[in-house]
């Protein structure tokens, strides 16, 4: 399906209108998996024309992804990835983890930004921060975007090698997500140390119930860093 190529746009304003001059784009991957960490990219790209085919990472194959992840690692001007594990899921819930994976981005980057473009319509990184969220901005801003390809194929990598413990689950294939192999294999062996146990899909499996995790009280998520 034919798609608009990224662009600077967004850079451009934010350099404009605040006088930022290094911008990361920051996205995410593993929100919605079953299994595994979610993983934050924060990518500095400058202002270069991207490489060929660069879009949302869900938009292209798992060949073109690795492709392009090659290309982009001698590209983008620098980048660096956080995690936060399935027990801090579970312990602090989503919000607050992928504010802790993006915190481990962007202070892992060699050069302190001036300023975030965010993918999505929520800023779940909050303060000192200057942040600009963009809906689809995997598809629409060239630093987002090479932020979502390099986290999703990273991330995708770290799946393979836990399936490679846990080979009745398919992560090299499903990555965490949920799928009708890993469907039948939670309902057989029950979650590995991988799965968050605090999610709803344990409340359909009856003979794993007594797994499942509560979190306490609602963290106060300016106050975790």
């Amino acid at each position: 399906m034919p798609y608009e190529p990224p662009t600077h746009r967004v850079e451009r304003s934010l350099r404009a209108t605040t006088g930022a001059r290094v911008i990361a784009g920051v996205d995410e991957v593993g929100r919605g998996a079953w299994a595994g960490p979610v993983t934050v990219c924060a990518a500095v790209t400058g202002l270069r024309r991207p490489p060929e085919g660069l879009t949302d990472s869900k938009l292209i194959t798992a060949k073109r992804r690795a492709e392009l992840a090659g290309q982009l690692d001698g590209w983008v001007t620098a980048h660096s990835l956080g995690h936060s594990s399935s027990e801090e899921i579970d312990a602090l819930g989503m919000t607050a983890a992928l504010r802790r994976a993006a915190l481990r981005a962007l202070e892992a980057l060699p050069v302190r930004p001036d300023a975030v473009i965010l993918d999505g319509k929520h800023n779940y990184l909050g303060g000192p921060w200057r942040v600009r969220t963009v809906i689809k901005g995997d598809m629409s801003c060239v630093a987002v975007a090479a932020a979502s390809v390099l986290a999703k194929v990273r991330r995708d990598a770290m799946m393979a090698e836990i399936g490679a413990e846990h080979a009745e689950f398919a992560f090299d294939s499903n990555a965490g997500y949920p799928s009708p192999v890993h469907r039948a294999a939670l309902e057989e062996y029950g979650p590995t140390p991988y799965h968050r146990l605090s999610w709803s899909y344990l409340d359909l499996l009856p003979r794993w119930q007594h797994l499942k995790r509560v979190r306490d009280e609602p963290v106060d998520q300016m106050g975790l860093f």
